[in-house]
Parts: C-alpha cells; sequence; structure tokens
C-alpha cells in the first residue's frame, strides 16, 4: 500500500482527523497545539496522526492535499484546513456546525 493509500484509508476511517506535529498531550508545535485547543473545545473525539514520528507521512500529507502545512484537518474525509482556517471556522461558528453530529458522549 502507498502512502498516500495509507493516508486515504486513515482519513476515511476517521471522522474527525488531524495531521499534527507532536500528539494531542503533547503538541510539538503552537499551530498543532492551537489546533487541539479548538477540537478539544468542539468537544469531539478525533484521531491524530503525529508527522514527526513518520518522515513518509509527513511529506505524504502534503502531497494528499496539495497542502504544504501542518496541522491539517479532515472532516468526514474532506480536508478542512490548517490552523488559521480552523481559528477562522471556530470563530464563525461554522466548525461547529461541520462536528455537530460528532460529539463526543
Amino acid at each position: 500500500m502507498s502512502i498516500q493509500d495509507t493516508i486515504r484509508q486513515q482519513v476515511t476511517d476517521n471522522a474527525v482527523i488531524l495531521y499534527m506535529k507532536g500528539t494531542p498531550t503533547f503538541p510539538q508545535c503552537g499551530f498543532s497545539a492551537g489546533a487541539v485547543q479548538i477540537l478539544k473545545n468542539l468537544g469531539v473525539n478525533f484521531a491524530a496522526v503525529n508527522v514527526l514520528a513518520d518522515p513518509e507521512i509527513r511529506q505524504g500529507i502534503k502531497e494528499f492535499a496539495n497542502w504544504p502545512t501542518i496541522p491539517q484537518l479532515y472532516v468526514k474525509g474532506e480536508f478542512i484546513g490548517g490552523s488559521d482556517i480552523m481559528k477562522e471556522l471556530y470563530a464563525s461558528g461554522e466548525l461547529a456546525e461541520m462536528v455537530a453530529d460528532l460529539k463526543a458522549e
């Protein structure tokens, strides 16, 4: 399975997935930390992939979405964006709408 197939599988199998530097418990950059905080504020369960642990994933995810930076958020198989877009969508309430049916119980 190619790295693109692996990423496609991860994005498909997880309703909300964040490709980030570090882990939700120990983010390795401010942008990833901010992305995690937004998702926690929304109260959704999410999968996280630490791109620093796998150079193939780190490069592959940039090609997958044709987006050069990390973090990257996917909701229901769709690329949402990076930290700036997440902040904008969170502030406007749009991100909450996207994940409304995915709230953690």
